[in-house]
């Protein structure tokens, strides 16, 4: 790709690829809330051993700082195209005239895509070590599922993934990549299961969601002992296996004697930045930085900048457990935007104290906007952003242009989590002027369990 010879591009050799993963729980500024059920008792880790393996909870509730990566998972890490690049934007900084510097840590090299492979095949590794069989689980644009459905073929574990109905309409080569990797693809909400057959039947052409999907993984788990259910977001394990981005990248900007002022990535659930930005995050608690960190949602779910901090479902049949979140509640179901990965309506219960505490910033898009930052990047850089990452990428190019005026010489890092040359019906209806913006006029909590 010529245009990328012009940015500067960090080391990438195999030391650079951290052996310990990143854990916030004994950093956070307070306790992290525990999991409750609806009459406000506290789910005890044993009981989430019914979904997860033990290992996985195990690292869900840890109080250590540092995990350990095991050998073969870090040899696997390796082997898929770890670590990822690092990359200066120095088109997109000619072309805004900014005097900020504007590097990516770009996993979309990476074979299905996206970050989500890191925490797919640790999820998948610690599942066949315990002896589990099959997995389910829920996808909204596919690349959580792509991923999961890659590592069961790496593992030998069968995958059933329940795919956002929207999205599995909107981007089927998605769905064939699940499909080519062996996994079994279904639209949710679904006749599979109790919870997807009671929401087809007072809404026959309901589009679905990310807590819709997750309720029928979920119950499809709880009925197969042979099966545990995957989580691609949200929960502590899984931003835990994700800090392997910011962790290399942290040594890449290192081995280039640059550290970052301002530190983005997008958020649905939280993974993709929380895997950049927690061990930035790890400095700014020790008080060894004032970088800014921004986390950027779609307005049309917009649980960090409009919804409340308060325990709710992760899932719309109220099938898990209650977590204290930033949520606009496990009932919405949010109108059919193209970054189907950020239609979701909570936000990681470490992330919301971060945000809380006012060390995490939100700010919220409108998809059009979204949309022209992606095609201006592209035009610019190269690289055709996934939906999710270009309002990374938006959120940057508001940064660099601040800084153009106020001239200052800042450092910008963000997370291009994902590459888009498999979402392209959002590019052809941006381009064609099809592309609408969508938020909620009102958000309705009051259906909420009061649960402290």
């Amino acid at each position: 790709m010529v245009m990328l010879t012009r940015g500067l591009r960090a080391p990438q050799t195999e030391d650079i690829l951290p052996d310990k993963w990143y854990n916030i729980l004994p950093d956070l500024p307070e306790p992290l809330p525990p999991p409750r059920k609806p009459d406000g008792s506290i789910v005890s880790p044993k009981e989430l051993e019914a979904i997860f393996p033990r290992s996985l909870v195990e690292q869900e509730t840890s109080t250590e700082r540092w995990i350990e990566i095991p050998e073969e998972l870090r040899s696997i890490y390796l082997e898929i195209g770890r670590p990822t690049p690092l990359l200066r934007a120095r088109r997109l900084e000619e072309a805004l005239g900014t005097p900020a510097k504007i590097y990516f840590k770009y996993e979309g090299v990476l074979p299905t895509g996206s970050h989500k492979i890191n925490t797919a095949l640790a999820q998948a590794y610690y599942n066949r070590l315990e002896g589990t069989k099959r997995l389910t689980t829920e996808t909204g644009a596919g690349q959580w599922g792509s991923a999961l459905a890659l590592a069961g073929a790496m593992f030998g574990l069968k995958v059933r993934v329940y795919m956002v109905r929207i999205s599995y309409e909107q981007k089927p080569y998605r769905r064939i990549v699940m499909q080519t990797y062996g996994a079994e693809v279904v639209p949710s909400p679904s006749p599979y299961t109790e919870a997807g057959r009671k929401i087809l039947e007072k809404d026959p052409d309901n589009p679905g969601s990310l807590g819709i999907a997750i309720s029928e993984a979920i119950e499809d788990a709880l009925k197969n002992p042979d099966t545990k259910y995957s989580l691609g977001s949200v929960l502590n394990h899984v931003l835990l296996h994700q800090t392997v981005i910011g962790l290399e990248a942290k040594r890449q900007l290192e081995a280039l004697g640059e550290y970052p002022d301002v530190v983005i990535g997008a958020v649905g659930g939280g993974s993709n930045y929380a895997g950049l930005a927690y061990p930035f995050i790890y400095d700014r608690l020790r008080g060894k930085t004032e970088a800014r960190f921004i986390a950027v949602e779609p307005r049309a779910a917009p649980s960090m900048t409009r919804g409340e901090y308060r325990y709710d479902f992760g899932d719309t049949a109220g099938m898990t457990p209650l977590l204290k979140m930033h949520t606009i509640g496990h009932r919405f179901v949010p109108p059919p935007i193209h970054a189907g990965g950020l239609r979701y309506h909570g936000v990681a219960p470490t992330l919301s104290i971060l945000v809380n505490h006012g060390i995490v910033e939100p700010v919220a898009y409108k998809q059009t906007e979204v949309f022209e930052a992606a095609v201006f990047f592209a035009r610019t850089e190269g690289i055709i952003p996934a939906p999710e990452s270009a309002h990374a990428v938006k959120a940057a190019i508001d940064v660099a242009l601040e800084a153009k005026k106020r001239g200052e010489r800042i450092t910008i890092l963000f997370n291009l989590s994902g590459h888009g040359l498999l979402d392209l019906k959002g590019y052809q209806d941006y381009l064609e002027g099809q592309l609408r913006d969508a938020e909620p006029e009102k958000i309705d909590l009051s259906y909420l369990p009061k649960v402290e």
